[in-house]
């Protein structure tokens, strides 16, 4: 009974950190490229461009550094990786609210990103103790957390910045993440047994045990495919807005509601859909997602107001609750148990350069060619996911 006691509180403490955490990296969205504008950068081109570097810089150094810390974490334990990623990630977003020009923005963005890695260890750590006939709720209800911190993120950034002003709210953001260090250091609790260096398998080892390699390679490039989709509208979407105005007028209030409308959604599907995912194959739920969000991108490049605008996002966040729980439920599934963390370190490397393109294209396309031409982009993004992980399911069931 004390072990399920401790999975189950495990879960709940992680569910907080991932929520606080993606709180916290969401909170400046709505106002990022509004706030580069402030740092001197006025020029249209420039600040598309500008702000899809500073959106990528985290997401880059992230997917550099995450194998290291993935691997660290499966000998060492989750937990002090945890709080490594809680306490970096406090200073670092803390500072940003400091910077006197673009220049130190991305430099910082990009320190944030060498210091992440919160969410991936925590999946692991709660995949790690959750009994395989519940990970497919219980990786559905962690990622509700992330989900939900994610997109409300920039709903309550949004609210502080027309408030209180663009730079008090990193530091609100540093203190944020600190006060999920503190949770983290006194209320989760890991029953870890270190891994000898010795014992520690080479990338190669690791891959060659896997008992579904070219499944979990497969979901690797799915999740890539994936966040390119899902980032490529995000620095142009406080713009696409103002656009939409046709004026400034509570444009991080409008952005931030707009921003976040997916989280009530997905926060309402994820469980359901992970407990549908354990019942009738996560695969399905995976497919089914992509084809939801591939015709729900399309008329998002249609809308003549942020009312329409947000109401699709809505209903975009009922196939994001579907997508990357039904993936991390299948990577659980098909991994060893003992290194966890570095599969999913993997997986979060994948998804982190998926940030990294998807800022950097939806930027550069929608200053060649305009905003909707993104969102048709997005959608032919999802179509081309949607016909690759069904041919891998295929081949993997044969």
């Amino acid at each position: 009974m004390e072990a399920k006691l401790n999975w189950k509180r495990n879960l709940y403490i992680s569910w907080l950190g991932c929520f606080l955490t993606g709180v916290s990296f969401n909170l400046v969205m709505p106002f990022m490229s509004l706030y580069i504008s402030d740092l001197g950068v006025t020029d249209h081109t420039e600040l598309n461009v500008w702000s899809g570097l500073a959106v990528s810089a985290t997401a880059l150094t992230s997917a550099l550094v995450s194998p290291f810390w993935g691997r660290l974490a499966d000998r060492k334990g989750r937990r002090l990786m945890l709080l490594r990623a809680s306490l970096g990630m406090a200073i670092t977003m803390g500072c940003l609210g400091l910077v006197q020009n673009v220049y130190q923005l991305v430099l910082l963005r990009a320190l944030n990103g060498l210091l992440s890695g919160y969410i991936p260890n925590a999946t692991a750590l709660v995949a790690s103790q959750a009994p395989q006939n519940k990970s497919g709720w219980a990786l559905g209800f962690l990622s509700t957390g992330t989900i939900s911190g994610t997109l409300i993120g920039p709903l309550i950034g949004g609210f502080l910045a027309d408030i209180f002003g663009y730079r008090p709210v990193f530091f609100i953001t540093g203190f944020v993440l600190l006060l999920t260090f503190l949770l983290t250091l006194f209320f989760l609790k890991e029953d870890f047994k270190p891994v000898i260096r010795e014992k520690m398998l080479t990338t190669r080892q690791l891959f060659q045990r896997l008992p579904s390699k070219n499944l979990v390679l497969g979901l690797f490039l799915t999740t890539f495919i994936i966040q390119i989709a899902n980032t490529s509208i995000s620095p142009i979407l406080p713009l696409y807005i103002r656009e939409l105005l046709g004026s400034d007028d509570n444009i991080s209030l409008i952005s931030g509601i707009i921003t976040s409308a997916p989280g009530i959604s997905a926060l309402i599907a994820s469980p359901y859909l992970g407990k549908l995912g354990d019942k009738i194959g996560n695969h399905k739920v995976l497919i089914g997602g992509l084809v939801a969000a591939a015709i729900i991108m399309v008329p998002m490049a249609w809308v003549q107001s942020p009312l329409e605008l947000g109401l699709l996002r809505f209903l975009l966040g009922f196939t994001t609750g579907a997508l990357m729980p039904s993936i991390n439920t299948l990577i659980n599934k098909n991994s060893p148990r003992d290194s966890l963390s570095s599969i999913f370190s993997y997986n979060q490397s994948s998804q982190s350069l998926g940030n990294v393109a998807g800022p950097l294209i939806g930027s550069s396309v929608s200053a060649a060619f305009g905003y909707p031409i993104v969102f048709y982009m997005t959608s032919l993004f999802l179509l081309g996911n949607l016909f690759f992980t069904h041919n891998m399911f295929k081949k993997h069931s044969k």
